[in-house]
């Protein structure tokens, strides 16, 4: 299997709804995103994707959040905005448009959400204890 990951990055305010700590308040964040992308077979160039085409398709997803409160943007005006969810909205809106653009043999393997340099949420649904499920859960 094949496996690359582009990184992208905005700044965006949020608070948690139901926090009883300091993340209840609205703040603020320097987002990165890691988007993990992944092929049993390489196209006709070699590529799993070309990272032009991934950073597009990332963009479309991540972008509207970049200088937004992210409470404000659908579908997180009624989901709470934790690192673990915003990595579960990313990827399944970008393996949903990868699917759409380039078929079944390419899918996002895992996300990763970083809100600082020390703190990330991963989704990885492939990790759990089940091992390896393939492209969208198949085994």
């Amino acid at each position: 299997m094949f496996t690359i990951f582009k990184e992208f990055q905005f700044a965006a305010a949020h608070l948690i709804r139901g926090h009883q700590g300091e993340c209840r308040f609205l703040h603020g964040h320097n987002y990165r995103v890691r988007v993990h992308v992944a092929a049993r077979e390489l196209d006709e160039i070699g590529m799993v994707v070309d990272f032009a085409d991934l950073k597009e398709l990332v963009s479309e997803v991540v972008g509207p959040f970049d200088h937004r409160t992210i409470n404000d943007i659908p579908p997180f005006d009624e989901v709470n905005t934790t690192a673990e969810l915003i990595s579960q909205h990313v990827f399944d809106e970008v393996d949903r448009r990868l699917e759409e653009r380039q078929g079944e043999r390419v899918w996002v393997r895992r996300v990763e959400v970083w809100e600082n340099d020390t703190a990330c949420a991963t989704y990885d649904p492939d990790s759990g204890p089940r091992g390896e499920r393939g492209p969208r859960g198949e085994r």
